[in-house]
């Protein structure tokens, strides 16, 4: 039996009781609504003079009867806004407007009327002519596209309980536009309403598959990136540039990108209500199951934004710790990784799941009792506490190692800079070795080590490093402190650059300000200009005058004999005045390390 749902106190109990045994009622699979029904309901809507509704299942199977105010009707809680890709919801909403709340208005009919004809079904007739029917109210319409429900047939209640005229939209799809369309069609007596149902949808739903101006390929998660800025055009193109890139390296493909300038951010969703609603419609439109927003969203806006989509959404700091969970390979890599993916995590957890909300019970689960979401923030604090103890110990062991190569005084070169500027490739051409790399984001997670000798054949150790990017986030610094612990005892620093990315200048003050939050600004450090064979020769003297760096190609191995003897100089002139003993004596082997 259907539910009764609604504005249902301030009835009387035959009014209810009338209601019941409407909702016991079933129309034919072939039937949109019998003329019969709609006059008994018509009548009852005036009699209580609210509106009702019905949602009605493709087997005729009525739902939900709502009853909503004199002008209003409230849609009950459907569950998740997602449906098949291409598909409608397979129900249909049945709106009875209660008399003196509709009037007519000149509507354009320019949709496929579907009608039954002596021997032939379904004939599509294109119309295009402006009638006066019955508009359905924006709130209606918005849930029609929203929910993707089959189809809204808005009935109207005259004086005396009588039918006026009706219309019926539905959704189809818009010429050459990402968006679906709303058709609306009507007339004056609903007897006239001449359709075979289940041909009527499976013919809207062919025609939404086959309009489809894209999908998504197999394995992958198509989404939505959204940036809102109230900064400067060029800042809010880069960082959606990046956005993008991030997106790539996690695999997600993209479907479009929506781009807002606003005098000021929403408090509570960031880009705004309305906006979101559109946005909503996009997704869905779009068969997007993601939204990415280009900032951190605080518990509050991300629990916000969920439950006006009813999409999974998430934020630049997620996806970079999607990232970093991605890539990470070393087992203490994977320890990080958790540890911030769970501090991040921990203070999102929320009820918006009831089942969460539940007290548990049982041997050990008795007395006051500890709801679900109690216990998830406890278990996430435990492991928080089990997971910092074991990085601990492996920074412990770290820095045994990095005892043993004071000692025998070999000196520690860290690269450092921004993620994807070159470090890895430079270090390979440095050592000859065969660290990983590749064109994405964060390729380098687990820091790699590698000896090499210098022309005055003293021996040294590049230490390769995880890079930096904007708003990085804090709990992933917290959670890489041991391994970054690596730049902070090296003797020598090269911020390598991507001197080919028009951003450089930004992203130099972005691995500038993160050296400084971690305390490691005032080493001695050297400006790495890379990828310079991309640049022209007076674009090269250029920036070695503007900047004060060093132009190199780990590609090519343009400057890497000046880059070598750069670096023997500067370690020389910082152990003159510390250890005159340091970086004078010949150390024994050449061999690569693995590790440190």
């Amino acid at each position: 039996m259907a539910h009764v749902v609604g504005n249902t106190k301030s009835l009387g109990a035959s009014e209810r009781h009338a209601l019941e045994r409407l909702a016991a009622k079933r129309l034919a699979s072939s039937e949109m609504m019998t003329v019969e029904l709609a006059r008994k309901i018509a009548k009852l809507s005036e009699k209580i003079a609210l509106q009702i509704g019905l949602l009605i299942g493709r087997d005729g199977t009525i739902e939900y009867v709502i009853v909503g105010s004199k002008d209003r009707i409230y849609l009950p809680d459907l569950g998740r806004f997602r449906v098949e890709a291409g598909r409608l919801r397979r129900l249909r909403l049945v709106v009875f407007a209660a008399a003196g709340t509709w009037e007519l208005s000149p509507v354009e009919t320019s949709a496929m009327v579907f009608g039954k004809e002596r021997g032939r079904k379904n004939k599509r007739v294109a119309t295009q002519t402006i009638e006066q029917l019955p508009k359905p109210p924006s709130d209606l319409i918005t849930d029609l596209e929203k929910l993707r429900l089959d189809s809204l047939l808005y009935l109207t209640v005259e004086e005396e309980g009588g039918l006026g005229p009706y219309s019926l939209s539905y959704l189809v799809p818009e010429g050459g536009s990402l968006r679906n369309a709303v058709a609306i069609t009507g007339g004056e007596d609903l007897g006239e309403l001449l359709i075979d149902f289940p041909s009527f949808v499976f013919d809207l739903e062919s025609q939404l598959q086959k309009s489809r101006p894209r999908s998504v390929e197999t394995g992958k998660v198509g989404a939505v990136l959204v940036g809102a800025y109230t900064g400067s055009l060029r800042d809010a193109e880069t960082s959606m540039l990046e956005l993008q890139e991030l997106a790539r390296t996690a695999g997600i493909q993209i479907l479009d990108q929506i781009v807002q300038r606003r005098k000021s951010l929403d408090p509570k969703t960031v880009i705004g209500k309305g906006k979101v609603e559109e946005l909503v419609l996009h997704c869905l439109d779009l068969g997007a199951e993601l939204v990415v927003i280009d900032r951190e969203l605080s518990p509050g806006q991300l629990r916000s934004i969920t439950n006006l989509t009813e999409l999974k959404v998430i934020d630049r700091s997620m996806l970079i710790l999607d990232i970093f969970a991605q890539r990470a390979k070393s087992s203490e890599g994977r320890l990080q990784v958790e540890l911030a993916q769970l501090r991040y995590s921990l203070p999102r957890l929320t009820e918006s799941d009831s089942g969460l909300s539940r007290l548990s019970g049982g041997i050990g689960g008795r007395g006051p009792g500890e709801t679900k979401l109690e216990i998830g923030r406890r278990r996430a604090r435990d492991r928080i506490t089990d997971l910092e103890k074991r990085i601990d110990q492996l920074a412990a062991q770290r820095g045994l190692r990095r005892e043993r190569r004071q000692v025998r005084g070999v000196p520690v070169i860290a690269i450092v800079g921004y993620t994807n500027a070159g470090k890895s490739t430079l270090l390979n051409a440095l050592t000859k070795g065969t660290v990983f790399v590749e064109n994405k984001l964060f390729a380098t997670l687990d820091p790699s080590s590698r000896r090499m000798r210098f022309p005055n054949e003293r021996e040294v150790i590049f230490v390769d490093t995880v890079g930096f990017i904007r708003e990085l986030p804090k709990e992933l610094v917290a959670a890489f402190r041991a391994t970054l612990e690596e730049v902070g005892n090296a003797d020598l620093l090269l911020h390598v650059v991507d001197a080919s990315d028009p951003s450089m200048k930004q992203q130099i003050e972005i691995v500038l300000e993160t050296l400084k939050g971690l305390g490691f600004h005032e080493k001695p450090r050297s400006l790495i200009l890379n990828k310079t064979d991309l640049l022209s020769d007076i674009e090269r003297k250029t920036l070695e005058n503007t900047t004060g760096g060093l132009c190199v190609s780990a590609v090519t191995r343009l400057g890497l004999e000046r880059l070598v003897q750069t670096c023997q100089e500067m370690l020389l002139e910082t152990f003159r005045g510390q250890d005159p003993g340091r970086f004078t004596e010949i150390s024994p082997g050449n061999e690569y390390e693995e590790g440190y």
